[in-house]
């Protein structure tokens, strides 16, 4: 069954939305849109590192990218405006990745690939690693799902229940780093952003509590990658790009309906 491309890019699809989906949720909750943003172009630097040494993709991808998340926590509350520092951060990081990339010789690079996603190249062992990371993901937010949520509806509430909201931030940079290694390969780094927030964005007017619209966010993630993919397929368009248009109908979809259930 894993000989067929397609999939082999469904299931990688399905993957990356489950490892985005609840991460995506404390992402639209806690307004750290452009965090997810920089975190995702750090990682073109990480790419360019692990060719250069010779080292696993996902494993420079996630490096970089969480050193980028580290760095921004760190300086977050310093004298700096949070959206200058993102900014700055965000293409800086982008813009030494892709020097450095010039710099490889001797190496092939698509670097289509990792900006826009190739997920019809997906391999079986890229499949075990989207997997693999989103079921860490998965089983990180929900070990923390409490402490997170507490954390991000009010630290002094957090505070007063013996929660440290920077250690829980950090959980979040944790696995914030490891789904942009993840969806690296599916939908490249300037779409990974989108992949976190907009079906999190369209799950809000449906859900009623924050599980419930952790669960919306995967399932409309699942089915943007399904209907993408077979979007792609059929009218020879990207795959990432696809499936990402896919996900920002449905946002435009639950907006209209939202709408529409308060004008009654």
């Amino acid at each position: 069954m894993l000989d067929d491309f397609m999939t082999r890019a469904t299931l990688a699809g399905i993957g990356v939305a489950f490892a985005a989906a609840p991460l995506g949720s404390f992402v639209v909750w806690r307004r750290m849109a452009y965090f997810g943003d920089a975190t995702a172009h750090a990682a073109i630097l990480g790419v360019a590192l692990a060719l250069a040494l010779e080292l696993s993709i996902f494993a420079g991808a996630m490096a970089v990218a969480l050193a980028m998340a580290l760095t921004v926590s760190a300086l977050s509350g310093r004298g700096y405006a949070m959206d200058t520092l993102l900014g700055v951060l965000a293409h800086s990081a982008l813009a030494f990745g892709l020097v450095a990339v010039s710099f490889l010789s001797g190496i092939r690079i698509d670097l289509m690939a990792y900006l826009f996603g190739d997920i019809l190249a997906v391999s079986r062992g890229d499949l075990g690693v989207i997997w693999g990371g989103a079921a860490l993901v998965v089983g990180l937010i929900g070990w923390r799902w409490s402490r997170l949520l507490t954390s991000t509806l009010s630290p002094d509430m957090a505070h007063a229940a013996g929660i440290n909201p920077r250690h829980e931030q950090l959980i979040l940079t944790l696995a914030l780093a490891i789904t942009v290694a993840v969806a690296i390969k599916v939908v490249g780094v300037l779409l990974i952003a989108a992949m976190l927030i907009v079906p999190a964005a369209a799950a809000r007017p449906l859900a009623r509590t924050p599980e419930a619209m952790a669960l919306i966010a995967a399932g409309i993630g699942a089915a943007s990658a399904l209907v993408g993919l077979r979007a792609a397929y059929v009218l020879d368009t990207p795959a990432g790009p696809s499936i990402v248009c896919v996900a920002a109908t449905a946002f435009a979809l639950t907006g209209l309906y939202s709408v529409a259930r308060k004008a009654r």
